[in-house]
């Protein structure tokens, strides 16, 4: 890589961290091209020289987010082995991503896209990105439970990672609320385990009765 690639790598870099710290920050609101070049300590000029307009790069800063908190917790998402260990993994991601101010940005650029047109399908590819990683667990776990055969675990996937929006969002007016429901997804999870410590015999009987269920 030549000193002037990399030199222009890195200040696309700063201005994409410059964005999303903006966007934490101060809001979707406050966010323009002389905010996110301050935060990102470079010229205004600059986000049009890399981006062409602000909308681009919050475009780009979405996905360019979504991207490094996937990479960070992906070992260990990786790692679970089971349903339960999953729940504990997201309550884990929850907490750490509330910390560092992931869930204040989620909820600006979730503001951002009704005005901004170009950060809703930003918005959604960066939470794809999630899915994604999610189903592939799911996959994995599902198939030594009763309920692999069963489950659809792409619908499953976007069904938990939308849960997790949903609390994440909630837990901004009502701390108490979101905990309770985070703590009836571990409750789920300790059921979902029992199931799973069955015996052969019990697991046979939960699947037939699961087929049954799903003919009629």
């Amino acid at each position: 890589m030549s000193p002037e690639t990399a030199k222009s790598l890195e200040t696309k870099n700063k201005l994409l961290e410059g964005a999303l710290r903006t966007l934490t920050e101060q809001g979707i609101a406050k966010t323009s091209a002389r905010t996110v070049a301050a935060a990102a300590g470079v010229n205004q000029a600059l986000v049009f020289y890399h981006f062409g307009s602000v909308d681009e790069l919050l475009s780009a800063a979405c996905r360019y987010g979504a991207e490094q908190a996937v990479a960070r917790f992906r070992p260990r998402l990786a790692a679970v082995r089971s349903l339960s260990e999953l729940l504990t993994v997201g309550r884990q991601i929850h907490e750490e991503a509330r910390a560092g101010g992931h869930v204040a940005l989620l909820g600006q650029l979730l503001a951002g896209a009704q005005t901004h047109e170009a950060l809703g399908p930003a918005t959604a590819a960066g939470l794809d990105l999630w899915i994604a990683e999610m189903e592939e667990v799911l996959v994995r776990v599902l198939a030594a439970t009763p309920f692999g055969e069963f489950a659809d675990p792409a619908g499953l996937a976007r069904a938990v990672a939308a849960s997790f929006v949903g609390i994440e969002l909630y837990e901004g007016v009502d701390t108490a609320g979101a905990h309770a429901a985070l703590d009836a997804l571990e409750q789920l999870g300790a059921m979902v385990a029992a199931l799973e410590e069955l015996g052969p015999v019990a697991q046979r009987a939960v699947r037939h009765h699961l087929r049954r269920a799903g003919r009629n």
